[in-house]
C-alpha cells in the first residue's frame, strides 16, 4: 500500500461534485428544484450549446438574504431540514446541501438575488469553488443563476458530455417533468433564444399536457383520482391510441417528485393488460402522494429514486385502478384517411425569345422582323390564396363567442369531455342495446370483416378480434364463478416435455388445472393430459398445450396469480372463428350482441383493436366532398 494522503479541500469538492453534477440537466434539476422550494410561481430557463456553455435559471422565489449567500455556496448547507429527524418527513424537493456547492466547484456562477424585505439585492460570483465578488445590485424579488463553462477545470469529465443537442434535449425533459409535477407553476424554457415550451401554471394538469404534447395527446387521455386515508393516486393515463413504441411517455410523481422505478412501471402496465398489442407501452402522468412517512427519498444522490415502506401493495393498487379506469370507457379506434403528400414539381424556367417588329415606315403590309436577344420572363409571383376552411372557422369561432361555451380554441377542443370527469360525461356508444337496433349491417369482406354504418360513421369489425375477446371474457366470468368445466380425453394425450419445460409446467400447474386441464405425469419427462377446458374441443389438444406452455415462459416472476391465470385463458383465443371464414348475417349479428356484455369489448386479449371507424367526414374529404 501507498501512502495516504489527505486530499486538498479543492479535490473533495470536485469528487463531491461528481456525485450531484453529472451533465447540464443536473444543474437544471437541482436550481429549478431550489426555486420551486422557495415559492416561486414563475420560472424561466435558458440555454445555449446544450447548457455547458450558458444556462440561466430566473424565479420570482422568496430570495436569499445577503448574508446567506456564502453560507448557502458551503457543502452540506440546507434550509430545508436541522436535524437528521426531518428526513423521515421530507416535503421540499431539495434536502441535501450539496447543490450550489458542487456546482459552483465545476463552473463559473453569478448569483442574482433579493428578498421582498431589501431595498437592494446581491450579487454574487464563484469559479471553481473560489469566491470572486460579493456585492450590492439593483434587482427585481427572487433569484437569477447563471452557470457558465460547465467543467471548464475538470476536462475529463466534459469530453464524456455528448453533443449541444442532445444535451439540450436533457435539460428540455428536466424542464417537462417539473412543469407536470407543478402545474401550479408557469414554466418557460428557451433554447438559444427561441422559446420552446411555456405553460400557464394555472394549475390545471391537464391544461399542462396539452401544452407540453399537444391536442392529439390530451384529448385521449383519462383522468383517475383515488384516496384512502394512507395514499392518494390521480393524474392522467392515455388510450390505447397514443402508446409508443417506448417508456418515453411513462411519468411518476411522488410527491411532487419525479421517480424512475421499473416496479411502478410494470404495475402500470399490467393494467393495461389487454388494451395494448407487445412492445408497446402507455402514456400516462400519475403522481402518487403519502400522508406520512411510508416513502424514503434519501436514497439516491439525485432523488431520482426512492424507497416505499409498502411497495408491494402500491403497485397491486396502481394495476388495479388503472384497468378498472379503462375498462370504463368506449374505446373504438377512430381512423383518419390521410392525404398523401405530393411534393411539387421544380419549375424549370424556360427562355422565352420574343420576336420584335419593326413596322416599315412606308406602312406596307411586310414587315421587318430582328430576333433579339433572349428574354427571361420571371414565373408569376405566387397568389396568396386564403386558407380553405377560414371562412368556416371564422363563423365558428362566432358562433362560440356569441356561445360563450367554453375557454379551449373554438373550432378545435383540447380534451375529449368523454375522457373527463367518470361517468358524468359517458358518450352515446356504438355497443349498447338502443344503438344496436339503429346498425345498419352492409356486409363482409375478405371474408374477415364486417362493415357497419351507425351514427354517420362507418365501424369495420375484425371477426377474429371480436369472437377471441367474447371467448376469453366467457372463460374469465366461468373462472370468476368456478364454473370451468373439463372434457375427458380418451386414451390421454402423451406429451414429451425437455427437464425444463417439465419444471416450468409444475410452476403453472395450478393455473392450467383451474383453466379445466387434468394432467398427470407419465414418466420421465413426458405428461399425459387426461381432460382438456370443455370449451376447446376443436383444438389440437396436444399442439395446444405446447403453445400455451411456450407461453408461460414470458410471464415474469412479479405476476400475480390472477394475471398469471388471465394470460393463459388468453390462449383460449385460439378456438375463435378465423379470417378467410364468411359468416351469415344471423352470426354476426349474434356476436355483436355478444359484444354488448363484455367489459372490454374494444380490443382482443392481446391489445389489438376489434373495430375501428371512419367518420362521414373523413370520407367525403377523401372523395373531394369537403375541400
Amino acid at each position: 500500500m501507498g501512502k495516504i494522503n489527505l486530499l486538498s479541500q479543492e479535490t473533495i469538492d470536485k469528487i463531491a461534485a461528481g456525485e450531484v453534477v453529472e451533465r447540464p440537466a443536473s444543474v437544471a434539476k437541482e436550481l429549478i428544484e431550489n426555486s420551486i422550494d422557495a415559492g416561486a410561481t414563475a420560472i424561466s430557463v435558458e440555454i445555449k450549446g446544450g447548457g455547458i456553455e450558458y444556462l440561466r435559471i430566473t424565479d420570482n422565489g422568496s430570495g436569499i438574504d445577503k448574508d446567506q449567500i456564502q453560507i448557502a455556496f458551503l457543502r452540506h448547507s440546507t434550509s430545508k431540514i436541522s436535524s437528521a429527524v426531518d428526513l423521515d418527513n421530507v416535503r421540499s424537493l431539495g434536502f441535501r446541501g450539496e447543490a450550489l456547492s458542487s456546482i459552483s466547484a465545476v463552473s463559473k456562477v453569478e448569483l442574482i438575488t433579493k428578498t421582498k424585505d431589501s431595498l437592494l439585492g446581491a450579487s454574487y460570483i464563484i469559479e471553481g469553488a473560489k469566491e470572486i465578488s460579493l456585492t450590492d445590485i439593483g434587482a427585481p424579488d427572487g433569484t437569477t443563476f447563471i452557470v457558465r463553462q460547465l467543467f471548464y477545470n475538470t476536462p475529463a469529465r466534459k469530453k464524456f458530455l455528448k453533443s449541444g443537442s442532445t444535451e439540450g434535449s436533457y435539460v428540455f425533459d428536466v424542464v417537462e417533468h417539473l412543469a407536470l409535477s407543478h402545474p401550479e407553476i408557469s414554466f418557460k424554457f428557451l433554447l438559444n433564444g427561441k422559446e420552446k415550451l411555456m405553460t400557464s401554471g394555472n394549475g390545471s394538469l391537464s391544461d399542462t399536457i396539452y401544452q407540453i404534447y399537444g391536442r392529439q395527446i390530451a384529448s385521449n387521455v383519462l383522468d383517475i383520482d383515488y384516496s384512502d386515508d394512507k395514499v392518494s393516486i390521480n393524474g392522467f393515463i392515455g388510450q390505447s391510441i397514443i402508446a409508443r413504441g417506448n417508456r418515453a411517455f411513462e411519468h411518476f410523481f411522488v410527491n411532487q417528485r419525479y421517480i424512475k422505478s421499473n416496479n411502478l412501471s410494470r404495475a402500470c402496465e399490467e393494467g393495461y393488460y389487454g388494451f395494448l398489442m407487445g412492445h408497446q407501452y402507455p402514456f400516462f402522468v400519475i403522481n402518487i402522494a403519502f400522508t406520512d412517512s411510508a416513502v424514503d427519498v434519501n436514497v439516491h444522490p439525485t432523488k431520482q429514486e426512492v424507497r416505499f415502506e409498502n411497495e408491494s401493495q402500491i403497485c397491486e393498487l396502481l394495476t388495479k385502478i388503472v384497468n378498472q379506469r379503462l375498462r370504463k370507457r368506449e374505446d373504438v379506434l377512430e381512423t383518419h384517411i390521410d392525404e398523401p403528400v405530393v411534393k411539387p414539381q421544380p419549375i424549370i424556367q424556360q427562355p422565352v425569345y420574343k420576336a420584335q417588329v419593326e413596322p416599315s415606315p412606308e406602312y406596307t403590309t411586310t414587315s421587318s422582323m430582328t430576333l433579339s436577344e433572349p428574354e427571361i420572363i420571371p414565373p408569376p409571383k405566387p397568389v396568396k390564396t386564403p386558407e380553405p376552411f377560414e371562412r368556416d372557422r371564422l363563423e365558428k369561432i362566432k358562433q362560440s363567442i356569441t356561445a360563450q361555451i367554453h375557454s379551449d380554441t373554438p373550432y378545435e377542443k383540447k380534451f375529449a369531455e368523454k375522457n373527463r370527469g367518470g361517468e358524468k360525461y359517458e358518450q352515446i356508444s356504438f355497443l349498447n342495446k338502443e344503438a344496436v337496433k339503429e346498425h345498419k349491417i352492409i356486409g363482409q369482406i375478405f371474408d374477415t370483416y364486417w362493415i357497419v354504418e351507425y351514427d354517420k360513421n362507418m365501424y369495420i369489425i375484425d371477426q377474429h378480434a371480436a369472437h377471441e375477446k367474447v371467448l376469453f371474457e366467457k372463460t374469465m366470468a366461468r373462472l370468476k364463478n368456478n364454473e370451468m368445466t373439463s372434457q375427458m380425453i380418451s386414451p390421454p394425450v402423451i406429451v414429451s416435455l425437455s427437464p425444463q419445460d417439465v419444471l416450468l409446467f409444475e410452476n403453472y400447474r395450478e393455473a392450467f388445472e383451474k383453466l379445466g386441464y387434468r394432467v398427470e405425469s407419465f414418466g420421465g419427462n413426458e405428461l399425459a393430459i387426461n381432460a382438456i377446458p370443455g370449451n376447446l374441443l376443436n383444438l389440437d389438444p396436444k399442439a395446444f398445450f405446447l403453445e400455451v406452455l411456450a407461453d408461460c415462459q414470458s410471464y415474469k416472476a412479479s405476476d400475480s396469480f390472477d394475471m398469471i391465470i388471465e394470460k393463459v385463458a388468453s390462449m383460449s383465443c385460439k378456438a375463435a372463428v378465423k379470417g378467410n371464414n364468411r359468416l351469415s348475417i344471423p352470426e354476426i349479428k349474434t356476436l355483436i350482441n355478444e359484444l354488448l356484455d363484455l367489459e372490454n369489448p374494444y380490443h382482443c386479449p392481446h391489445g389489438r383493436p376489434t373495430m375501428i371507424s371512419f367518420s362521414e367526414y373523413e370520407l367525403s374529404k377523401k372523395f373531394k366532398r369537403i375541400i
